[in-house]
């Protein structure tokens, strides 16, 4: 189940607390130029999760597919730069969307994105290890296991 918080909330948090877990995210071969981070913080009800892009590829929709995935390494080969990412994380083994490794889009504005949100879908010592997923293209919320979103284009191991 997913919270709502007001902007200012999330600001005090992320200003004022250090993340109890991150992820450096980098991009593959065919899109090195993408940077970013996302952060995991324990909070009330969850865990807050906040992601900052930059030079994200410009895709017709500017939707991205964004997954948590139960690899830990953001190696591969030359079918897939992040093969061994895994796949979605899914322990309860839902369906798709309803994976705990199912978030949000990520939309782009001119290659830069911020997007955060809260999830009690995992708790930090669950994910540590796990690998985030940025995908080429929009997650369309049907198809199982990924949602049909694309080539893997940025990925980040979770850290403590």
């Amino acid at each position: 189940m997913n919270y709502t918080y007001d902007p200012e909330q999330v600001a005090r948090i992320i200003t004022y607390y250090n993340p109890s877990a991150y992820a450096m995210i980098t991009g593959g071969i065919n899109h090195s130029d993408i940077y970013g981070e996302t952060n995991f913080y324990n909070i009330q009800n969850g865990v807050l999760v906040v992601t900052m892009l930059e030079n994200l590829p410009r895709n017709p929709q500017g939707f991205y597919g964004f997954h948590l995935h139960n690899g830990d390494s953001c190696t591969g080969n030359a079918q897939d730069n992040f093969a061994n990412s895994g796949t979605h994380y899914n322990p309860e083994g839902n369906p798709h969307p309803i994976h705990a490794g199912d978030f949000p889009p990520i939309i782009s504005r001119n290659g830069s994105a911020f997007l955060a949100f809260v999830t009690d879908s995992f708790t930090i010592p669950e994910i540590i290890g796990k690998t985030v997923i940025i995908h080429s293209m929009p997650d369309d919320f049907s198809t199982d296991p990924a949602g049909n979103s694309g080539e893997k284009i940025a990925c980040g191991v979770i850290r403590v």
